[in-house]
């Protein structure tokens, strides 16, 4: 996959439209999506090109939500002397993809530039409608996170552990693509609640479903012993969700388990989602993993397709 990188495209003295991850608290300074958006600010910056910044907060379905707004966002960036436009999705049209809303957003500026890999698996204007009107490319962590996920994709180091955990059931709508480049799949949080005692997953050699504890809030023991034996097996492990309701000391056994062990071993250690960054904050795993991607959906997404809409995007 060659995307055009920011580095090859000329931004000096040029008006440059970043899309970024911006659907985070203004006020999280240590944010991952924050943090991984400085490189690229500081290169336009350094080239000499004008930023202006493109996002959106929340689902605020088409309406203007002050508790949403971007207005924030221009202190954190003013040391670029970005321009910081309004929440995208006050507008109905980013979020149906209109033409016209994506030509007057190209109409700013010169270039673009896709540093939102977290939302790149929607079919929004800002991110496939926009590059057809402006020479484009992918910003430098964009460029890493396409990378790095490629590789528990394209000849990984085997077996591949994917753990598929956390609250939201559309996570598995994922299971049968994963099938296809996993060589177990664990599946624990709420998860497991979803799953029938007749469903044919549970059946298949290649899927682990987890026990629950009496409340439902954690995995059992004897699931955390079934799960490390896996992890301890992998040469490569995609992490995606708690296993747990790990903000509760009481219940937060499952995940600290799972989690140490995925860190303590010695495979290429993947991982991505908001719920699962947390989790990663709260037991001081940060720098244990290879790859901490910015997207939960997208980064499921990107696994499942081998590519997202934003990618294709940028590769026309």
């Amino acid at each position: 996959m060659e995307l055009s990188k920011l580095t090859d495209l000329d931004v000096s003295g040029k008006k440059v439209i970043v899309r970024a991850d911006l659907d985070f608290d203004p006020k999280d300074s240590q944010n991952l999506r924050l943090k991984t958006l400085i490189p690229t600010l500081d290169y336009i910056k350094e080239k000499g090109g004008r930023i202006i910044l493109i996002g959106h907060r929340g689902r605020p379905g088409g309406k203007v939500e002050e508790s949403l707004s971007l207005r924030p966002f221009l202190e954190i960036f003013k040391r670029w002397d970005a321009e910081v436009l309004e929440n995208l999705r006050f507008d109905s049209r980013e979020e149906s993809n209109d033409e016209g809303f994506a030509k007057e957003l190209a109409a700013k500026a010169d270039v673009f530039v896709n540093e939102a890999f977290g939302a790149s698996h929607r079919q929004h204007a800002s991110i496939v409608g926009l590059p057809k009107f402006l020479p484009h490319c992918s910003g430098l962590h964009f460029a890493d996170e396409v990378k790095n996920l490629s590789r528990v994709i394209e000849d990984p180091k085997r077996p591949v552990v994917a753990i598929i955990s956390g609250v939201k059931d559309d996570k598995l709508t994922y299971i049968e693509d994963f099938k296809k480049f996993a060589d177990k799949i664990l599946i624990g949080g709420r998860l497991p609640e979803y799953i029938h005692d007749t469903s044919a997953w549970r059946k298949d050699e290649k899927i682990i479903v987890a026990n629950f504890i009496a409340d439902k809030e954690d995995i059992t023991i004897h699931t955390i012993e079934v799960f490390n034996k896996e992890v301890a097996e992998a040469q490569t492990v995609v992490l995606s969700g708690p296993l747990g309701k790990f903000e509760e000391d009481g219940h937060r056994q499952g995940t600290l388990c799972v989690f140490k062990a995925v860190v303590d071993s010695d495979a290429f250690k993947v991982a991505g989602g908001g719920d699962t960054i947390s989790a990663i904050n709260l037991l001081g795993f940060n720098d244990k993993f290879d790859w901490i991607s910015v997207g939960g959906g997208a980064m499921l997404e990107f696994f499942a397709n081998k590519t997202l809409p934003g990618i294709e995007a940028l590769l026309e």
